[in-house]
């Protein structure tokens, strides 16, 4: 298929990006030395766009150029290239309310559809850590900080009507990329499409069964339809462990291109879920000189973490700086109202977790049967382990999108979680 380009775009590749970037003086002084001086290595890990890491010898930076395509498939999927400034409003608007949490951007060329932000080192990707069984004491304090300064405020809860109109205007034209979403995560898995594809034969059955599961396809499109419908906040759009940089003492939050103003629940629950995914995954990576129980278990001690942590900060950014034009607290202003006001309030994140519940597993679902599969999964060589973590998240994945009323809490998820695992376990040994 013939691809479109504006006048002027052209894909950067290693060869021709020393030139590009020495003739931009801020970075050319950041990287010291010489072009010729300068290493460039590809780091596209993601689906959609290609990265590059450039090396000096005073410093670095990294490069993010949209493609006319899908990166993961190829030319036969054209993808607008306009992602990547929405990618570069959103790292300077959740920027300015997480500080440190997003990386810096360091230039922004809309002619060529690239951006160049600080180069993260000596991190890595938080799904490659939890893949080795690499502990982050300080991750989910960090992320839950990110999480609730970036959704409440982006949130009516924070802004006024003009300024919350504003943004959504700012951001709704990003359409491609919501729309990747709303057909691989609410609609594709749930039908025979060419683009699905799971661990055959072992999983064959389960994928027939989700094709013909009535109330599971309704919940699916009755979340769609939130996902549609809610504009509650600027959401990161695709939040999950490969989206996530580490290091033992620092957590960053990148890939923002599918950035839109939705529902601050699928961000959570996106998140939730692939720490769910990665849990379920251990067993699959455990071996008798490397038993992964206890890591399995600090897995879902840190989704329960992270959970508490988000509501409690949540509650105190609203407390502190509330009373944007969707918040009642300029109606309630006595000490018994003042009481009313807080009970509302927990009611507004008791449901936001309920939502998120139902996003995690419709994730959950999507990333064993859909296009985007996880390495986390895909790194298990043994098949028929493989497909046995994989069911465990389908199971786990169908609860909490049908019958999401059953968790009342994230401890629910978690119980039902480890009862998933400790099952087999339980039927092995008798």
């Amino acid at each position: 298929m013939a691809l479109s380009v504006p006048a002027g775009y052209e894909p950067l590749h290693a060869r021709s990006l020393p030139g590009y970037l020495a003739g931009l003086p801020p970075l050319a002084a950041r990287l010291g030395g010489r072009p010729e001086d300068w290493r460039v290595h590809e780091a596209s890990d993601g689906n959609v766009n290609q990265v590059f890491r450039v090396h000096g010898p005073s410093g670095d930076v990294c490069v993010k150029q949209s493609l006319p395509y899908v990166r993961l498939v190829g030319e036969s999927w054209p993808l607008a290239l306009e992602r990547i400034d929405f990618e570069h409003l959103a790292l300077l608007e959740h920027g300015r309310h997480t500080g440190r949490r997003v990386p810096e951007v360091l230039h922004h060329d809309p002619r060529l559809f690239l951006i160049v932000v600080e180069c993260l080192t000596p991190h890595i990707i938080l799904r490659e850590g939890m893949t080795r069984g690499i502990r982050y004491p300080r991750f989910a304090g960090q992320v839950a900080d990110y999480l609730a300064r970036s959704l409440f405020f982006t949130s009516s809860l924070a802004l006024s009507a003009e300024e919350k109109k504003g943004q959504v205007a700012a951001f709704c034209a990003n359409t491609a990329m919501c729309r990747i979403m709303e057909d691989m995560v609410f609609t594709e898995p749930y039908q025979v499409h060419p683009r699905n594809s799971w661990t055959s034969p072992a999983l064959d059955g389960l994928a027939s069964e989700l094709r013909a599961d009535v109330p599971l396809k309704l919940a699916a499109f009755r979340l769609k339809r939130h996902y549609l419908d809610t504009a509650e906040a600027l959401i990161h759009g695709d939040l999950h462990t490969g989206s996530i940089m580490v290091t033992q003492e620092d957590t960053r939050i990148i890939d923002q291109e599918f950035a839109f103003c939705g529902p601050m629940a699928f961000d959570v629950g996106s998140l939730l879920a692939h720490l769910l995914l990665g849990f379920f995954s251990q067993e699959g990576h455990s071996t008798a000189r490397e038993p992964r129980e206890d890591y399995a278990e600090w897995v879902l001690e840190t989704v329960e973490a992270l959970w508490s942590s988000f509501h409690d900060t949540f509650l105190q950014l609203w407390d502190a700086h509330g009373l944007g034009a969707g918040d009642p607290a300029v109606l309630l202003t006595t000490e018994a109202e003042r009481s009313a006001l807080l009970q509302e309030r927990r009611a507004f994140l008791q449901r936001l977790l309920e939502q998120s519940m139902a996003y995690a597993g419709a994730e959950l679902l999507r990333r064993v049967f859909g296009l985007a599969h996880t390495l986390d999964l895909e790194r298990i060589a043994d098949l028929e382990r493989r497909a046995a973590c994989e069911a465990r998240c389908v199971q786990l994945g169908r609860s909490l999108l049908v019958e999401t009323g059953r968790f009342r809490t994230l401890f629910d998820v978690t119980a039902a979680a480890r009862a998933l695992v400790a099952r087999p376990r339980r039927e092995q040994v008798a």
